[in-house]
């Protein structure tokens, strides 16, 4: 079974996103971690759950949680969309999402965390990333709880 199991070590990737280059431990610090994936920028469902995230994310930020997203998109498209998300989300006070967004175009973060749908796929028949979400902790051990549902 591809992917992370539930008390796997969480990998100590390093990825592009629309703050950097982000080392997960070190951009968890001490914090706990919520990494989440969605299916594709612009679909309007993934749009508007970004947008609840980050409207959402003050909350996670109260009870030291950072919050890291994953789409396999390109960063280019991620900060486009970003501009909709905002739009969405109808606050002029903001002018960035408060997490970042890792740009997976390659899918190689996306296969090697198990969160690709082998049944839903884009146009040239790549397979999409599944809705997803691992939470993970850096004290002296990573660990990880994973739940998985399918891209509508």
């Amino acid at each position: 079974m591809p992917g992370l199991l539930l008390g796997d070590a969480f990998p100590n990737f390093e990825a592009d996103t629309t703050i950097g280059k982000l080392k997960l431990y070190d951009f968890l610090g001490d914090s706990w971690g919520i990494l989440f994936s969605h299916p594709r920028d612009y679909t309007p469902v993934c749009t508007t759950e970004l947008g609840q995230a980050a409207e959402l994310s003050p909350e996670f930020t109260k009870r030291n949680v950072k919050m890291i997203a994953l789409s396999i998109d390109s960063l280019e498209e991620h900060y486009s969309w970003s501009k909709d998300i905002l739009a969405y989300n109808n606050d002029e006070t903001v002018s960035e999402i408060p997490f970042p967004i890792i740009a997976d175009d390659r899918r190689e973060l996306a296969v090697e965390l198990g969160m690709l749908d082998p049944e839903e796929k884009d146009q040239s028949g790549m397979p999409l990333t599944a809705r997803c979400v691992s939470m993970t902790q850096k004290s002296p051990c990573h660990w990880t709880q994973a739940s998985q549902g399918k891209p509508r």
